[in-house]
């Protein structure tokens, strides 16, 4: 079956000691699964992945799986400039149990040429005994996957579908006219959901579904049933919440977000920190202001 929906770039929640909190990540996949997300995405860039050593990361991935027990797809981050180190994690990830899909992000700092990109995910998909998932988002990494690099990259039979978050529209509705037909394309960005499946897309993997996930999970499935008046009507109630995941550097946001909720604490890794007095202030008034604080009336 194809994958739809929303999928949820798990955060990771951290003790104060800065370790992993089992217990915190466990009760969040529960409550994702309940709600009634469509798959989940741990040790994504949002998972701060690149902070875990790795023990750490398959300790993720593996209690995701676990909690999830069966119920959701999971697709497993699988990220690194060095493609050696790439195509090694992407092979013992996929070789996991429960693993059903593997994420990988274009390699950053290096800035490749599109064949170097090209070759990069060739190997990557060669050593994946489970579909790819392509991760575009130039922003973070200074590599923007080409369109006439990715319709190569489509033809490639475990390359099944791209996270678009290349923040160009024109580049995005350009992917969705062009790819073959069995090959996918999600919204990498919250705020732009209801125009990638607009296009063509299939959905969205989603950061603020990790603090509404029931409602980001209606929202995609009712575009995707073109039910656009019901989707409209949540996206314009819930789209200021999604930028003000971006006030500060994702995960910063969400996580702060988590912690008012009473979900997990507010703890990141450097080089990442905190959010400023005035921004969470700012993020805060649009938490209470949708009703996800207990201490406030429901919205709606």
């Amino acid at each position: 079956m194809k994958l739809r929906g929303c999928g949820t770039a798990l955060v990771t929640p951290f003790k104060r000691d800065g370790s992993l909190d089992e217990p915190a990540l466990r009760k969040l996949v529960r409550w994702q699964v309940e709600s009634g997300i469509d798959f989940l995405v741990p040790c994504g860039t949002t998972g701060e992945t690149p902070t875990l050593t790795h023990d750490e990361w398959l300790r993720v991935v593996d209690l995701t799986i676990e909690t999830a027990n069966g119920r959701v797809p999971i697709m497993a981050g699988a990220t690194s400039n060095n493609t050696r180190e790439a195509v090694a994690k992407a092979k013992e990830i996929s070789a996991r149990p429960g693993v059903d899909y593997v994420l990988t992000a274009t390699p950053y700092y290096n800035k490749p040429t599109q064949e170097g990109i090209f070759q990069h995910f060739q190997a990557i998909a060669e050593a994946s005994e489970k579909p790819l998932m392509l991760y575009n988002i130039a922003g973070r990494t200074g590599a923007n996957i080409e369109t006439p690099t990715l319709l190569r990259l489509a033809e490639i039979p475990n390359i099944m579908a791209v996270k678009e978050a290349s923040g160009n529209i024109s580049q995005i509705a350009e992917v969705c006219a062009s790819v073959p037909e069995d090959f996918q394309v999600f919204s990498g960005d919250d705020a732009i959901t209801l125009a990638v499946i607009g296009l063509g897309g299939s959905g969205i993997v989603s950061v603020v579904s990790n603090e509404i996930p029931a409602e980001m999970t209606r929202l995609t499935q009712a575009a995707l049933a073109n039910k656009w008046d019901t989707a409209r009507t949540l996206f314009r109630k819930y789209l200021p919440l999604m930028q003000a995941n971006f006030i500060e550097s994702n995960p910063g946001p969400a996580k702060a977000v988590l912690a008012m909720m009473g979900r997990m604490e507010e703890v990141l890794r450097l080089p990442l920190v905190p959010m400023k007095k005035d921004t969470r202030a700012k993020l805060a008034k649009i938490v209470a202001e949708v009703g996800l604080l207990q201490s406030q009336p429901a919205a709606g």
